[in-house]
């Protein structure tokens, strides 16, 4: 199955579940109704940014679009980054779900890599969340209260992320950052 298949039937699941119109979910998101339907039919592949803005109108994880439904039941998972890679959110922006949003944890952690050269910035999640980052390899720096800090493997960081918040990669080598995004309990 295409990912924008299984955005696209996410994105409608979860409204339908809202009880939500496409012109109300357009409100809620920010989205316009015309590229929501577009992404619900799979005819439009969304970028991260847009997934997030989505994401965060819904107030839920951005894992709950490009994953499957969780019976919500904590058994011992192995996850592999390398199997679980994807390019095709953003050119140059790497994404592996290590673990996918689970209501029970309240987080999902995801293992990104940047190419050289490649900044990512995101708008606010909701009030209560929060991102932990830890440089894994390469040199990166990452936007948080109006200035960008420098982090190179083996450093983290944590920060509020209802703040337009972002990822740079300033090195000549790919760096490779988790990012743990956790969500308040509603």
């Amino acid at each position: 199955m295409h990912r924008e298949i299984k955005v696209g039937d996410n994105l409608k699941t979860l409204r339908k579940e809202k009880g939500w119109s496409l012109d109300k979910t357009a409100k809620a998101t920010g989205v316009s109704k015309a590229m929501l339907g577009q992404i619900e039919r799979g005819e439009s592949s969304p970028t991260v940014a847009k997934l997030w803005q989505i994401a965060s109108g819904f107030e839920v994880s951005f894992s709950s679009f490009i994953t499957g439904t969780s019976n919500n039941e904590l058994t011992s998972m192995f996850r592999d980054a390398n199997e679980l890679r994807r390019e095709e959110y953003n050119t140059g922006f790497f994404v592996s779900l290590l673990f996918p949003f689970e209501q029970a944890l309240g987080f999902e952690i995801f293992e990104l890599t940047l190419a050289p050269n490649y900044q990512h910035e995101s708008d606010p999640h909701n009030i209560g969340v929060t991102e932990h980052i830890l440089c894994i390899s390469g040199e990166m720096s990452v936007l948080f209260d109006d200035e960008w800090h420098t982090l190179r493997a083996g450093q983290a960081v944590r920060f509020n992320a209802n703040q337009i918040h972002g990822y740079k990669n300033i090195g000549k080598e790919n760096a490779v950052f988790h990012d743990v995004i956790h969500y308040p309990e509603k």
